[in-house]
This record gives structure tokens, C-alpha cells and sequence, in this order.
């Protein structure tokens, strides 16, 4: 059977009360969403994560590796890594911080930035294909559905 992310799963065979359940679809129609935005990112070597934080920093400002490591709820030794991946490539730099010369604040690059366009339009072209079946109304209203699911408490 195949499920909704396209993938054939032998014998996978979930109810039909499962099937309508708003939790087992939404799961299901996120795990697609992640394929897709993972395939399309790795055609520019990048990961989900080095999006996040090219973003976060592009849209939210510099900020110390502990302040960054929470506004995205990365863990620190992950987040690290990750910086080291994203420096290395020239995509963020660490500066020693003028006001506390013990922490390094981490700012986006004009190669960064650069990147960020280029893995933003990855990130469009997946949501394009995750929702090809849906018209340009329908898009809109699933996120503003989506939306308001999340915001409710």
C-alpha cells in the first residue's frame, strides 16, 4: 500500500479510522513535507537546521551562540556542529561580542545571505510541491486553518 507520502511500505495497511484522524493525516502530510524539504535542500548541500538558522539570524539579528541555541531550541552541542558547518562554508561568522569579550555573537555573511536566498527558493519549490493539488485558495486557507489550529491553546 502506498501511504500519503508516496513511499511504498510493505503491508502497510492503517485502518480506515486511522485514516481520518486530523492528528494521523497532519503527521502523515508533515513527514512528506520533510521529504520534500530535505530533498530539495540537499541539492544545495544544506539541511533543514542550516536554513533555520541562516533565517533566524537574517530575520531576528545576531545573536550569542547560547541566545540562538534557545530562540531555536537547538540543542548546544548540535547547535556547535552546526555552526562550525555554516562558518566553515563562510555562511556565518563568531565575533568576539564588544560588550562581554567572553561570548562570540554569531552573525549571517553576505555569502549568508546569498545562501539563504538560494536555499529559500529550495524551500518554496518544495512547499509547491507539497501542495500542487491545492489551489492558490486552498493553500491559503489550510494555513490559515493551520494557523489558528496552533495558536489555540
Amino acid at each position: 500500500m502506498e501511504d500519503l507520502t508516496g513511499d511504498q511500505h510493505a503491508g502497510y495497511d492503517p485502518p480506515e479510522r486511522l485514516r481520518h484522524l486530523p492528528t494521523w493525516l497532519t503527521a502523515q502530510v508533515a513527514t512528506k513535507g520533510r521529504r520534500l524539504v530535505n530533498a530539495s535542500l540537499a541539492q544545495e548541500g544544506a539541511r533543514r537546521q542550516h536554513f533555520t538558522v541562516l533565517a533566524s539570524l537574517s530575520e531576528q539579528g545576531s545573536a550569542s551562540q547560547a541566545e540562538l541555541g534557545r530562540r531555536l531550541s537547538i540543542d548546544r552541542s548540535d547547535l556547535h556542529a552546526l555552526l562550525a558547518e555554516l562558518e566553515g562554508n563562510g555562511l556565518v561568522a563568531r565575533v568576539r561580542d564588544e560588550r562581554d569579550r567572553r561570548r562570540n555573537v554569531v552573525t549571517l555573511t553576505r555569502a549568508g545571505r546569498g545562501a539563504l536566498a538560494r536555499l529559500g527558493k529550495r524551500i518554496d519549490a518544495a512547499q509547491d510541491a507539497l501542495l500542487d493539488p491545492l489551489s492558490m485558495g486552498e493553500r491559503r486557507e489550510l494555513n490559515r486553518l493551520l494557523q489558528k489550529v496552533l495558536e489555540t491553546p
